[in-house]
């Protein structure tokens, strides 16, 4: 008799440690947040338990969106395009392990069996946490950033660092550290140099915690998912925690589609550079060790801000992890990307790398 019990994610409610298998039957396209899904199953099978997952190859979007429009195939929503490395960090963050990975009817399906893995990876202990957050003319957003943070860790300290803003940002960082002033630590200063890789050197600068984050003040990245990246290092299943939000759907102007296409390509050049997957170098989420960050290299030659820590992490021949994160559209103000002079410096940091990991 076949091992499997065939249950869909909304029965799964129903399904405890007394089957030996479960089939996910195309389940996870549609699942908004998949490492909490996979987080929550973790906690109701055993470890003798398989999961049979299957799933479409994002190599055949294009057409099976096609199909869907011609009314060829069954009409769907927005749906996750995983690939197979998309769906092993997830399956890991999450406790589990993959035994098999298969492919079906010329590539479109993908078949993959995952199982429990050993409880090796339950945070051992609570850590101080500095949370760093570079703010130009972001006035709209700034009140509603410390509600949004959720508490972990045994203590954290929210440091804004104010960067030239031609809006209110400043006033609002004050107020944020009038009204919440007794109840979270919260720094801020105004910044002297310019751009974002000054303003987040300065707030590391005055951090005091024992894992540093940095979190972008336009909230496109939801803030909740702060509590992932301490996990992922308060665990040791990483020791640098990088955000990709090339994983999930976007909201539908979130990210520029040349801009996309753009972090896509170099996704993959720095990947083939670094040694280590990146799908999103440009995420302004991260997360790593104070310990680790003193040993990082401060240079002027990284505009982002992102390139310095990212290099330093392989530099120190740290373990990086990437968190699938959501990206949302902004709800106040404008971006600072400039797709084509950034697109440039991405190239320039892109040649850095090559020279200093490659030759």
């Amino acid at each position: 008799m076949n091992i499997f019990q065939k249950y869909y994610h909304k029965d799964l409610q129903k399904v405890y440690r007394k089957f030996n298998g479960i089939i996910l039957d195309n389940v996870i396209d549609d699942i908004p947040d998949l490492q909490n899904y996979f987080e929550d199953l973790h906690k109701k099978v055993n470890h003798n338990t398989r999961i049979l997952i299957t799933y479409h190859n994002p190599l055949w979007e294009p057409v099976l969106t096609l199909a869907s429009k011609m009314d060829l195939r069954k009409r769907v929503g927005i749906q996750n395009w995983l690939d197979e490395d998309d769906l092993r960090n997830i399956l890991n963050l999450s406790g589990f392990e993959i035994i098999n990975t298969q492919k079906r009817f010329f590539g479109i399906t993908t078949i993959t069996i995952a199982k429990s893995r050993p409880n090796d990876s339950k945070v051992k202990k609570d850590y101080r946490v500095s949370i760093i957050i570079a703010a130009r003319n972001e006035e709209g957003n700034i009140l509603k950033i410390i509600p949004s943070i959720p508490k972990f860790g045994m203590s954290q300290e929210i440091i804004f660092i104010e960067g030239h803003s031609k809006d209110k940002t400043w006033e609002k960082i004050s107020r944020l550290r009038k009204n919440y002033g007794k109840l979270i630590k919260i720094k801020s200063f105004k910044q002297k140099g310019r751009g974002k890789a000054d303003a987040v050197k300065l707030g590391l600068s005055k951090a005091t915690g024992d894992i540093l984050m940095i979190y972008d003040a336009d909230r496109t990245v939801d803030a909740k998912d702060l509590k992932k990246f301490y996990r992922v290092l308060a665990s040791g299943l990483g020791e640098f925690a990088n955000g990709s939000r090339l994983v999930y759907p976007m909201e539908k102007d979130a990210m520029q589609t040349l801009n996309k296409i753009g972090n896509q390509i170099f996704s993959k050049l720095f990947t083939w550079i670094l040694g280590q997957r990146f799908k999103d170098t440009l995420c302004g989420t991260k997360a790593f060790w104070k310990k680790d960050y003193v040993k990082f290299k401060h240079t002027k030659t990284d505009p982002f801000g992102d390139f310095d820590l990212i290099f330093g992490a392989i530099r120190n021949n740290l373990k990086v992890t990437e968190i699938p994160v959501r990206y949302k559209e902004r709800v106040y103000g404008s971006t600072n990307i400039n797709r084509f002079r950034h697109g440039l410096l991405l190239a320039k940091m892109a040649f850095f790398g090559f020279l200093e990991f490659k030759i």
